[in-house]
């Protein structure tokens, strides 16, 4: 396994961000940890820092480095092992009927009026759903790194846009927004499927999922989709091998 210290990006820098407020455990502080200039994150850095438990949010590639919290855990699927449970594959017949397309990081109207009912309906108060359209560009339209745009339509209507970066190992799902109306649908899961059915058609051996919370009710879907590997202490892992110290 790498550490920054043996990757070919010596004139990067590693800052930590003041505290904030934590996305997903109430009452606790956060901090990260962002590489910098984001200039010099090219494919092959970017790669190695997402193996190293690195994210990507429009141009800024940080990880969580909590003062006195370690519960982001970053995890992966082993997407040649993996196989689909029966609630997942009836999740893939229920939505069968979806069109889906790759696309560039282009604006679309459709994609934004999307994105902002979205964040009305899952995540209001929380800022983003302000968003005005620059903010949506810079956040899910900016990248340095090999993007693109997976659009999910019904019947000609755009329902679900997940940002996906390619990596020398794998994809990595950036971030989903979906139609909040057709909740039976399980849009979230069905995009998280098809995403790893992209990896293995692509030849690539892990979907990058971002981090797992034990305690956040937001992260725990991500334990549904095995084998999953958990990034600990420098080392990829079995996540059933360390859920007993990550919980």
């Amino acid at each position: 396994m790498s550490s920054l210290n043996e990757l070919p990006i010596f004139r990067l820098q590693f800052y930590l961000t003041a505290p904030y407020p934590c996305s997903y455990l109430p009452e606790r502080q956060a901090r990260s940890q962002v590489a910098a200039p984001s200039g010099l994150i090219d494919h092959l850095v970017y790669s190695e820092l997402v193996r190293l438990g690195f994210r990507r949010s429009g141009l800024h590639v940080y990880r969580p480095r909590c003062d006195a919290c370690h519960a982001c855990v970053p995890v992966r699927v082993r997407v040649e092992d993996f196989a689909p449970s029966r609630a997942q594959r009836r999740c893939l017949a229920r939505n069968g009927d979806l069109a889906v397309r790759v696309k560039p990081l282009l604006f679309d109207e459709s994609h934004y009026r999307l994105y902002r009912r979205y964040q009305a309906a899952r995540h209001s108060g929380g800022g983003m759903d302000q968003d005005d359209r620059e903010q949506f560009r810079g956040f899910l339209l900016q990248s340095r790194v090999d993007s693109a745009l997976l659009e999910y339509s019904l019947g000609g209507e755009v329902v679900m846009v997940s940002l996906l970066d390619r990596l020398l190992d794998g994809l990595s799902a950036v971030y989903t927004f979906y139609e909040p109306e057709l909740a039976r649908r399980s849009l979230g899961t069905f995009g998280v499927l098809t995403q790893v059915r992209l990896a293995r058609d692509m030849g690539l051996p892990y979907l990058y999922l971002g981090y797992w919370i034990a305690a956040s009710t937001k992260m725990a879907y991500k334990r549904g989709y095995r084998p999953l590997e958990a990034f600990v202490e420098g080392q990829w892992r079995p996540l059933e091998e360390e859920h007993g110290r990550t919980a």
